[in-house]
């Protein structure tokens, strides 16, 4: 029994820490940027053409090139993740193949100003609907994803702009469980700047197999989908 509690008391230790707020990360401002300036889609719209043939043409992704799709993601978070390829926060270890990649494509973005109109350009695509890769037990699914994500990420994994904690819900299921494993296995979080990345890492060990993996992801799928 004690070392149940202990457990439960070790789950709520992470999350506090988790859940940091962005006002403790003031000295990290390409991360701490929450809200990005306004960019101009137009001017994104040509700057997207390097993007269109892994993301697509209207950013909905490609699973046979990796690529996910971006139109399902927060444009604040889209921004931080951009800029911190662009400054080799994410995608600097050469194991990271794909995160590699995609530092050097961010590299071509002259600018943070750049990257804004990018953005811009991509959240005035319209949301698309996700096939389901990933089989898992829903009911397992929202009880992990209760204890261990909900606290950051939110009812629904609608996300919380506040906990620096993006949406979940929408996103390639197969690529939430390719970054679950990055966290894992230390190819993303690990930089020094990477200060939300690295709050990830205790997290997703949590998750303590690919069957819980699988469950919290489908969970997460059927927070977008009606219930039967």
């Amino acid at each position: 029994m004690a070392g149940r509690y202990c457990f439960f008391y070790l789950v709520l230790v992470l999350v506090f820490w988790g859940c940091s707020s962005k006002e403790s990360h003031k000295d990290i401002p390409q991360q701490a940027v929450a809200q990005p300036p306004q960019g101009d889609p137009q001017v994104g719209m040509a700057l997207y053409a390097t993007c269109k043939a892994c993301h697509g043409d209207a950013a909905q992704g490609n699973k046979k090139f990796k690529a996910p799709a971006l139109v399902n993601t927060d444009g604040w978070y889209l921004y931080r993740q951009l800029i911190n390829f662009h400054n080799g926060v994410r995608g600097g270890l050469p194991a990271d193949t794909l995160g590699f990649q995609m530092a050097a494509m961010a590299k071509t973005l002259k600018d943070s100003v750049a990257v804004t109109h990018v953005v811009a350009y991509i959240k005035t695509l319209p949301q698309v609907v996700l096939p389901p890769i990933i089989d898992g037990e829903i009911k397992k699914g929202e009880r992990a994803y209760q204890s261990v994500c909900g606290a950051c990420h939110g009812p629904g994994a609608r996300g919380n702009e506040k906990m620096n904690a993006p949406r979940l819900n929408g996103l390639d299921d197969w690529y939430l469980k390719s970054q679950i494993a990055k966290f894992k296995n230390g190819t993303r979080g690990a930089h020094p700047a990477d200060t939300y990345g690295a709050q990830m890492v205790p997290m997703a060990a949590l998750l303590v197999d690919d069957r819980a993996v699988n469950d919290v992801i489908a969970y997460i799928r059927s927070t977008t989908q009606p219930q039967e």
